[in-house]
């Protein structure tokens, strides 16, 4: 299993071997002591999985407030997605910045979005599936989101902003500058490397 920091260090982006024969491919797609290494100690507590039928499908930006603030491991089991995670942590020198990243069922790489990122993707194939590790249970009144077309936060989801579908609490988020993260410290920890 092999990572990578991303321009915003508690992202980590996970790719791991993959081995094949006449029969097809297999890989570990998750080792407990490998992604603890990499991005520290998280207790995933629920397995989700989504199906979207249509290319330009957006889903996000999410979060969970604390006590129920989510840590997610997110990769893609068919098709392929534009994985999008934003800092909303306070006192973070990159609060506001966001990280894209390709997850696809080709190059079987997953992302870690640890607590304190809104989360969002959307698909580029027609009928994908993403399936994603949380680290604390769904709890609606825990939910939060942010506007996916927020300019401040400039994010390029690669699609025509008219041609998205989303659903409506999608469409009703508000920006980040109209949203409270004071839920959110910024606590720097260091990444090592798994042998």
């Amino acid at each position: 299993m092999r990572h990578e920091t991303l321009a915003i260090p508690d992202l980590v982006l996970f790719t791991p071997d993959i081995h094949g024969d006449e029969r097809g491919t297999f890989a570990e797609t998750f080792r407990a002591d490998c992604f603890e290494a990499a991005a520290g100690a998280a207790d995933f507590v629920q397995d989700n999985q989504s199906w979207s039928k249509p290319a330009g499908t957006v889903r996000g930006l999410h979060f969970q407030i604390a006590p129920s603030a989510q840590g997610k491991l997110v990769r893609v089991l068919q098709g392929a997605i534009r994985d999008v995670a934003v800092d909303i942590r306070v006192g973070s020198e990159t609060y506001g910045e966001h990280v894209a990243v390709e997850l696809s069922a080709e190059n079987w790489r997953q992302l870690w979005i640890p607590p304190g990122f809104a989360h969002g993707f959307v698909t580029l194939e027609p009928d994908t599936a993403v399936a994603y590790k949380v680290t604390a249970h769904y709890d609606a009144k825990a939910e939060r989101g942010l506007a996916w077309d927020d300019p401040a936060l400039g994010i390029d989801w690669g699609i025509d902003p008219g041609e998205a579908t989303l659903s409506r609490k999608d469409l009703s988020w508000p920006r980040l500058a109209d949203v409270d993260t004071v839920y959110f410290r910024h606590e720097g920890s260091e990444a090592v490397s798994c042998a």
